[in-house]
């Protein structure tokens, strides 16, 4: 509740304690620290209540569990009643962000009265330091980044495929070797090659100590992740024995590689950490004793570290081919009376379980767990949308919301994509409507929906700079919805919070997102089906559209693309600051625009926009991001498409752009046929083509040429899948996606 007025903040603020149940000397002393780094304002204790500026008073709270409390700011100075030092710490985080500047440059707060309590008891965020390892200075600037956005969870991942991140003493060739990977591949996977620098680094049991200790003054609990039986690359090439098949070499594909891997494995070093991004066969043996000594170890070696009840292992994305290959898995399937390798993952998980309930320490894996049989005492964490923590909910278990629609912080906040990203699409609007509590959960099993987080995943993350970009300020989105009543929840109001939290992030020297002032584009065919209609618009109504060419003027409407070229447009907001661009190429044709009619609609994952989505005029540039979304995708099958010109006119060139990545099972075109028709009813084939002309340097972006001479008003364009997939390849002897782009006709 906010009253009229404020209240000036003097150079020197004091404070005052008033009962000692309330042990914060530290929580003070953060609070005096940003006020002198962030204000330059001087914090120091008072003799008396009568005398500060602000006094911290205790009472009992909303609950023991539960830290609240009450901010009271008027004429007189400013209250504080907490029932936790942890509450003292939210309030001060609270008191920071309200300060402002007023006039004569005076530091104000505004008069106004507060109640407060979390909503979620887990608010978290992860970070994988196993793709991309970051230093103890950042992964506490990390956690300062948390406390200030009372998220009070952090979950570090520390152990991945690409590398092994944290010291182990009773067993070093974990840092010495599986640390370490010789090189990275390129750009987006399946890259252009492997960078071949050798990358790695870890943190040493005084590193983590340190960041545990940091992360407990602010109020933010450390719980760490160590992956199994998957994604374990790395430890399996420091120590093969715990693979299935340790003389069988690590699987890198031949243009991902990089030179020295390939030289050792010429040499007899057989396994290697991963060098590119995904899902790899060698995983821990299931069937070995000498597996689960060695993780019962290292798990020893973790739990001293971590003073957290929780301990993540992973436990996602584990094949199962070695283990169906595995003698020994196989014969203790037989022992244990388990149906199939889905049985022998629980019985994995249960056994660590077991082991890890023994020391205190409650388990906590990803939705994978609850394949074969969840284990007695596990928490759920729900990543493949929400349906794992639904279900482990309605078995009374623990649940923790992370879908990767909308809390996976490494999906791209603006449609326009201006970096590489893993793909998908989670927008700030999208992140704060988001629910950690789904319907189908009664509300007799609501307090099992422990909270939320949001994942950092870094395989596209090399840098620090990348990382903030890509977590603000959804960040304070997914605050938001953590700590505040549903019913409370606003996102009018929210959304004027924006540019202030902006600029506030600037001032820390971050450079956040500007993705909430992009604009939106939305092309259709033009009514008389000459071209077609671009609109822009912006989330934000702060400022206006310019723009830029094909010509310098405001926005004001609609226009209609008759002609190739480039359109620019710039938003500019009420200070003149341009917040973000658009860019776009439009290569108008004769089949632009027209009406177009599919035999067969593309699979329901890779839509587009219809039909239209042929025939709009835009199409993948080569060197730029690729987007499935410009493209109709059709699982195994044929692409055909009946194109109305409108009139009858001389034809010359069909041409058939497609998109050629088989890392992800899509394949060129076997081939291209064009039929002509003055009716639309009665085709005449005229020809086909299989020449193939790639436009970019990786060879995944081209198309395929027909010439001829015709005079015609209907085309009928069938551009036939590649088959199967050749040996070799990823998913050899399956049916190919076939991903079209555009159909240009001259």
């Amino acid at each position: 509740m906010q009253g009229e007025g404020t209240f000036s903040l003097p150079t020197n603020c004091t404070y005052f304690l008033d009962n000692e149940q309330v042990s914060s000397s530290n929580t003070i002393r953060l609070l005096a620290d940003e006020l002198q780094k962030q204000y330059h304002i001087q914090l120091a204790a008072a003799n008396s209540k009568q005398q500060a500026t602000i006094q911290i008073n205790h009472k009992v709270g909303k609950g023991n569990n539960t830290p609240s409390y009450e901010l009271l700011v008027n004429k007189e100075g400013i209250s504080i009643t907490v029932n936790t030092a942890e509450a003292l710490h939210h309030a001060n985080q609270t008191l920071l962000q309200l300060i402002t500047l007023g006039h004569n440059n005076q530091l104000v707060i505004p008069y106004l009265k507060i109640e407060d309590f979390p909503r979620f008891q887990y608010r978290g965020m992860h970070l994988d330091v196993g793709r991309h390892f970051f230093p103890v200075s950042f992964i506490k600037k990390y956690i300062d980044w948390l406390s200030y956005h009372k998220l009070n969870k952090f979950h570090w991942h520390l152990t991945e495929d690409q590398g092994w991140r944290v010291e182990i003493k009773k067993y070093p060739a974990l840092t010495m070797v599986g640390a370490w990977r010789n090189g990275t591949i390129i750009g987006r996977y399946p890259g252009r090659g492997n960078d071949n620098i050798r990358y790695g680094g870890f943190y040493t049991q005084a590193d983590i100590r340190e960041v545990v200790a940091y992360a407990q003054a602010r109020f933010v609990e450390v719980i760490p992740e160590i992956e199994m039986p998957g994604h374990s690359s790395a430890a399996i090439a420091a120590y093969p024995y715990l693979s299935c098949f340790p003389s069988r070499p690590t699987v890198i594909p031949s243009n991902m590689i990089s030179q020295k891997s390939m030289e050792a494995q010429k040499n007899g070093e057989i396994k290697l950490v991963q060098e590119t991004w995904g899902v790899f066969d060698d995983v821990f043996c299931a069937g070995k004793e000498t597996t689960f000594e060695f993780l019962q170890n290292v798990i020893d070696e973790i739990i001293p570290l971590f003073p957290s009840p929780y301990f993540h292992i992973g436990g996602d994305e584990c094949p199962k081919t070695h283990w169906k290959q595995c003698s020994l898995c196989q014969q203790r399937m037989k022992e244990l009376q388990l149906k199939d390798e889905h049985e022998l993952q629980s019985y994995f998980i249960q056994r660590i379980e077991k082991y890890l309930n023994s020391k205190g320490k409650i388990l906590i894996g990803w939705d994978e767990i609850l394949e074969g049989g969840l284990a007695p005492n596990a928490i759920v964490m729900s990543w493949r949308g929400e349906a794992g923590g639904i279900e482990a909910a309605k078995q009374g278990h623990a649940v923790i919301m992370t879908p990767g629609n909308p809390v996976y912080f490494d999906h791209t906040q603006a449609l326009t994509e201006d970096s590489v990203t893993i793909g998908g699409y989670n927008p700030i609007e999208k992140v704060y409507a988001y629910n950690p509590l789904p319907a189908e959960i009664p509300a007799s099993n609501a307090n099992l929906v422990l909270g939320a987080q949001a994942n950092v995943w870094t395989e596209y993350m090399k840098n620090e700079e990348k990382i903030a970009y890509m977590i603000f300020p959804r960040i304070a989105a997914l605050s938001e919805l953590l700590w505040t009543p549903l019913d409370k929840k606003n996102w009018t109001e929210f959304e004027m919070k924006i540019s202030p939290l902006l600029k506030r992030y600037e001032q820390w020297g971050i450079k956040p997102s500007m993705a909430y002032f992009e604009m939106v584009s939305k092309v259709s065919p033009d009514q008389n089906k000459n071209g077609i209609e671009l609109a822009l618009s912006s989330k934000s109504s702060e400022g206006k559209i310019q723009w830029v060419s094909p010509t310098k003027s405001s926005y004001e409407k609609p226009v209609i693309v008759q002609s190739s070229g480039v359109y620019q447009a710039q938003y500019i907001d009420k200070n003149r600051e341009v917040k973000s661009t658009y860019f776009q190429k439009f290569e108008i044709n004769k089949a632009t625009g027209k009406d177009i009619t599919l035999k067969v609609q593309p699979s329901k994952s890779y839509p587009g926009n219809g039909g239209f989505t042929l025939v709009n005029g835009i199409r993948s540039q080569p060197g730029k991001n690729v987007h499935f979304r410009n493209y109709l995708g059709f699982d195994g099958g044929d692409m055909e498409a009946t194109i109305d010109l409108g009139k009858t006119m001389p034809v010359r060139t069909v041409k058939g752009y497609f998109l050629h990545q088989p890392s992800s099972w899509i394949h060129r075109p076997q081939e291209m046929q064009v039929s002509i028709s003055m009716d639309g009813i009665n085709f005449k084939t005229i020809g086909s083509a299989t020449k193939l002309v790639f436009e970019s340097e990786d060879n995944n972006i081209g198309y395929i040429p027909f010439i001829f001479n015709e005079k015609t008003r209907f085309i009928k364009v069938l551009i036939k899948n590649y088959g199967l997939i050749p040996a070799g390849n990823p998913g050899e002897g399956n049916k190919p996606w076939l991903f079209i782009d555009e159909i240009q006709v001259d």
